[in-house]
Order: C-alpha cells, then sequence, then structure tokens
C-alpha cells in the first residue's frame, strides 16, 4: 500500500488525461496561437511584381523580351516600398514549426508534472504518510530530464552546421564553464552556501555502511574526488546547452525594450527578469544575504531579521516568484523575435543591388518557423529552474512558510522600542505640556 497508493493513482491518472486531452487542449499550443502573437507573411511573387512595376510574362515571347525564363528567379530592387502583412498565429501555422513537437511535449508535461506535485505536497501536509514515495518528485526529474535533453538537441542543431561558427562558440563556453565550475568548488562553505560538504559526509557515511556490509574496500577522498569533477562535467554540460539559449535572451531582451519604448512599467519588468538570474545567485552568497538578514546593524545593535528557516523560505519564493516574471513578459520577448522579418526588410530598403523573390520569401518566412526553437530557448531554462527549486524544497527539507518571520518582526519593533522609549517618551510629554498650555 507504501507504493500503490493514491500518489500513483493521480499519477496515472494525469498521464492519462495529458494522452487525451493533448490534441484537444494544449497550453503550448495556446500559449502560441492565443492571438497575442502576430506574424509577418512573406509576400507573393505576384505582389513583388507589381511593387517592382513588373507584369507577369504571359507567352514565351514576352519572357524572351524581358529576359526572363524558368530557370532563372525573379530578381527586383532591394528598395521597393515592401510592407509586411501581419496576421495572428493559427494553429495550422503551428504545425510546420521546427521543434513543435518537442516544445509541446516538453511545455504540457511541466504543467502536469506541477500540478502532480502540488497535489502531491498537499497529500503531505493532510496525511502522516512519511514512508510513501513522493511522486511528485519523480515527476519533477521527469520535467528536468527532458529539458535537458530538449537544450541538448537544439545545441546539436548548431553541431551539425555547416559553417561551424555555433560548434566552436558550444566548445568555448563549456569549457568556460567548466574552469568557473572547479573554481565554485575550490571555494568554502563560509562564501557559497552549496551545502555541498554536509551533503558528502551524509551521503559517505550511508555509502560506507553498504560497502562494507557487502565486503568491498572503501576509499572516501577517492570517491569524493570523482564525484566532484562528475559535478563539474555536469555543470560544463548544461553550461554548453544554455550558452545559444543566453544570447537568445540577450538579443530578444534588447529588441523588447526597443518594441515597449512607450510603456516604462513593462521596461521595469523586462528589466527585473534580466537581472533575475544575478538575484537568484547572489541568495546563495553567504556574507551578502544570509549573514546579513540574521544579524543586520541597527545601531549600535544587531539585529536578526528573520530566522534561518525562514530565509530559506524566502530564497525558495524568491526563485519562484522570478521564475513567475518571467513568464509574464513571455509575450514581449516572443513577439520581438518574430518583428526581426520587418526588420530586415527595412534593412533590405536601405541596400543597394538587385535580390531575388524567393530570398526575400525566404528570409521573411525563417523568422517564423524557428518560433518554437526560440520558444523553447526561452522557456527550457525556466522549466528546469523552477523545477530544480520544486526538487531543492522537497530533498532539501526546506518549507514554503514564514511563520518564524512574524516573531523575527515582532521582536525588532521591541528592540527599537527599547532603546528609543526616552526619545518617545519626552516626544510624548512635551505633547501634553503644549495641549495643556492651548486649552
Amino acid at each position: 500500500m507504501a507504493v500503490m497508493g493514491i500518489q500513483l493513482v493521480v499519477s496515472l491518472l494525469t498521464a492519462s488525461i495529458m494522452q487525451r486531452m493533448a490534441p484537444h487542449c494544449s497550453f503550448a499550443r495556446w500559449l502560441l496561437c492565443n492571438g497575442s502573437l502576430f506574424r509577418f507573411r512573406h509576400p507573393s511573387e505576384e505582389e513583388v511584381r507589381a511593387l517592382a512595376g513588373k507584369e507577369k510574362p504571359r507567352s514565351k515571347k514576352d519572357r524572351r523580351q524581358n529576359d526572363v525564363s524558368e530557370s532563372k528567379p525573379l530578381s527586383v530592387p532591394k528598395d521597393i516600398d515592401l510592407h509586411l502583412e501581419t496576421r495572428p498565429i493559427s494553429v495550422v501555422d503551428s504545425l510546420v514549426l521546427h521543434y513543435f513537437m518537442e516544445y509541446q511535449w516538453l511545455i504540457d508535461f511541466a504543467v502536469y508534472a506541477t500540478g502532480v506535485y502540488l497535489f502531491t505536497e498537499g497529500y503531505y501536509c493532510l496525511m502522516d504518510v512519511q514512508k510513501e514515495v513522493n511522486i511528485g518528485v519523480l515527476w519533477c526529474l521527469l520535467t528536468v530530464a527532458f529539458s535537458i535533453k530538449v537544450l541538448f538537441g537544439m545545441m546539436t542543431h548548431y553541431f551539425r552546421s555547416e559553417e561551424g561558427g555555433e560548434r566552436s562558440v558550444c566548445l568555448v563556453f563549456g569549457f568556460l564553464f567548466l574552469l568557473i565550475a572547479m573554481l565554485v568548488l575550490v571555494v568554502r562553505e563560509d562564501y557559497l552556501e552549496f551545502g555541498l560538504e554536509s551533503g558528502f559526509s551524509a551521503a559517505f557515511d550511508n555509502m560506507e555502511m553498504f560497502v562494507r556490509q557487502q565486503g568491498w574496500e572503501w576509499s572516501v577522498p577517492v570517491t569524493k574526488l570523482t564525484v566532484k569533477l562528475g559535478l563539474v562535467g555536469i555543470c560544463s554540460f548544461v553550461g554548453a546547452c544554455l550558452t545559444f539559449p543566453g544570447f537568445r535572451l540577450a538579443q530578444t531582451h534588447l529588441d523588447a525594450l526597443k518594441m515597449t519604448a512607450d510603456k516604462p512599467m513593462i521596461q521595469i519588468l523586462l528589466h527585473a527578469s534580466f537581472v533575475a538570474p544575478v538575484v537568484i545567485v547572489l541568495m546563495w552568497v553567504k556574507p551578502v544575504t544570509r549573514d546579513f538578514l540574521l544579524s543586520a546593524p541597527m545601531g549600535k545593535e544587531n539585529v536578526q531579521l528573520m530566522s534561518s528557516s525562514t530565509y530559506n523560505s524566502v530564497r525558495l519564493w524568491t526563485v519562484v516568484a522570478l521564475c513567475v516574471l518571467r513568464l509574464a513578459v513571455t509575450r514581449y520577448h516572443l513577439q520581438a523575435y518574430l518583428n526581426l522579418a520587418d526588420k530586415w526588410v527595412d534593412q533590405m530598403k536601405k541596400e543597394a543591388g538587385r535580390i531575388t523573390v524567393i530570398e526575400i520569401q525566404r528570409k521573411v518566412s525563417r523568422v517564423f518557423f524557428y518560433l518554437t526553437v526560440v520558444t523553447l530557448q526561452y522557456l527550457g531554462p525556466i522549466i528546469l529552474t523552477f523545477h530544480l527549486t520544486l526538487l531543492l524544497k522537497t530533498l532539501g527539507k526546506s518549507y514554503f512558510r514564514f511563520m518564524p518571520l512574524t516573531s523575527s518582526i515582532y521582536n525588532l519593533t521591541s528592540s527599537w522600542q527599547r532603546s528609543n522609549f526616552p526619545v518617545c517618551r519626552t516626544v510624548c510629554v512635551s505633547g501634553l505640556h503644549t495641549l495643556r498650555g492651548y486649552n
């Protein structure tokens, strides 16, 4: 019963619903086809002919006179007055997008995994089921694995590029993140609060007992070094997978700021979402955040603003809130990417020479065809970060609650009142004397 419980029933029911509802109701499909995103339609050959002032040859004699053959593509001047037509993205349009099936599977699975996790958390809060396997953790682990798989698949697409420049960029940043990960492991726990040493001690104690029971040899230093090298390799691999998503985020961020130049509130949200990774990293730097909040200088005294467990909860909630903020500005980033087609046409008008109609159609259509790739590059890191936070909350035995915060604020208020009581008493007495003189 510990394994075949209500969690497994809900998990199987969720998997069945996800399979049945995917063709009819999909959050991933709604995200692109809800009418808020507009794509630019490529011009037809007849429209370009009309703008260039060329009539379509009706006979072979006209083709010879106009120097037009069936094998030779039609070319027009680059400075023609071309304006692209916009239309909302429909469900039929989304079927031709690259990586659309991978995109739909990852987004929908992440949504259902979040639902299963929330159910298991509520189930664990209401029932005493400490001996049962947490199915929500398994769903989060699968979501993390699928996110890395999709990001790795897009990275291999750059590796298969004929030019080879993208391959070199991935390799360079992979080695760069390898060096950064090695430097991070050298830093002591007093500065970077990763908890690796305590985790290693607990894990190796359990492994040592198991190995000795089996009669095998055991060497802690060699095993610890192997685990650390494995962590360094994983960090390097994930960093290489996130290289081009980071470049794409920076580009769409700049384009989104230009697109929303007349909306200052949206720009504030865009800036906040862009610096969110820096905030998350600083929350794990112990002297900057934990030491300051647990022993904040207030005049001549050091006041504890919150307890250690409350800070852990605040840190988790901050990561979740920043992920939600990044999701809230998704539309602006995606629309900024779609506007690249119109931006390219404006740049083409400033150039001299001629261009073929097929090249114009290819350039405009390519922006839309890679929309799901850009969406995966934007949402993939968010899904990865969010579900890793859920895993940290459950496996790290943290809580999404702020109960100790109230007492900390009360202690802070009481300390302030005690330190400033003579001043308050003087103000009150002088006020009473003033009122008596007025009366």
